[in-house]
């Protein structure tokens, strides 16, 4: 079991250093990136929704849903092409209202952080700058730590919002998508390094609507 794992995570390793080169040798490489990272994450969400399938037919269930906002309130990273692809998604997708909303909310959200101690920070639990009425308002372009954050007990979510401190109790994520999402990213910026474009990873109110840092500055 432990060694088909590692195999499919090797599998998702090779599917992002094969779109991470494609970027990084491509000619209109903005263009590439952002059809590259939508590929990543459709192999992500694929990888999935299978889980989900499989978990019905073995009387399981995955807790994740829309309105199940506890894990949309703690630090999320994302790397800086994710960002990129995110404040892309923004930009063509909201009007000037809503993207000052958003860029508000993340200056409050970053102000507040950006003043912890990792340990605190780790802790910290204040909503998404792209949390509404409890769901997402840029899902489809959400990075990949948002992805594969799947619980199988929504009462361990739950008590991990209310006491994040308590070192008995942890989100049931699942493991597999967890360690493939992140293969996978580990594989597109493997690639990109090796091409000399090095990548960063932030908080994501960081750079909401902050174009043109890290990979960007090279793919416009």
């Amino acid at each position: 079991m432990i060694d088909n794992q590692k195999s499919i995570e090797n599998a998702f390793f090779s599917d992002g250093y094969k779109l991470g080169m494609k970027v990084a040798l491509s000619e209109n490489k903005k263009e590439v990136l952002f059809e590259s990272i939508s590929e990543m994450y459709a192999a992500i969400d694929g990888l999935i929704d299978s889980l989900t399938e499989f978990a019905k037919t073995q009387n399981q269930q995955i807790d994740c849903k829309k309105g199940c906002q506890w894990c949309c309130h703690q630090p999320v990273f994302a790397v800086d092409y994710e960002m990129d692809y995110l404040n892309d998604f923004i930009h063509h997708n909201f009007d000037t209202e809503v993207k000052n909303q958003i860029k508000n909310r993340a200056e409050q959200k970053n102000k507040k952080l950006s003043k912890l101690t990792e340990n605190d920070l780790l802790n910290s639990k204040f909503p998404c700058a792209l949390l509404k009425d409890g769901a997402c308002i840029a899902y489809q372009a959400r990075p990949m730590a948002c992805r594969i954050y799947l619980s199988s007990n929504v009462n361990s979510c739950l008590k991990f919002y209310h006491d994040p401190e308590d070192k008995s109790n942890y989100p049931a994520l699942l493991s597999l998508t967890l360690r493939c999402g992140q293969k996978m990213n580990e594989g597109f910026k493997a690639a990109l390094k090796l091409n000399g474009k090095e990548t960063e990873e932030f908080r994501i109110e960081e750079r909401i609507l902050e174009p043109g840092h890290g990979l960007s500055k090279s793919v416009s």
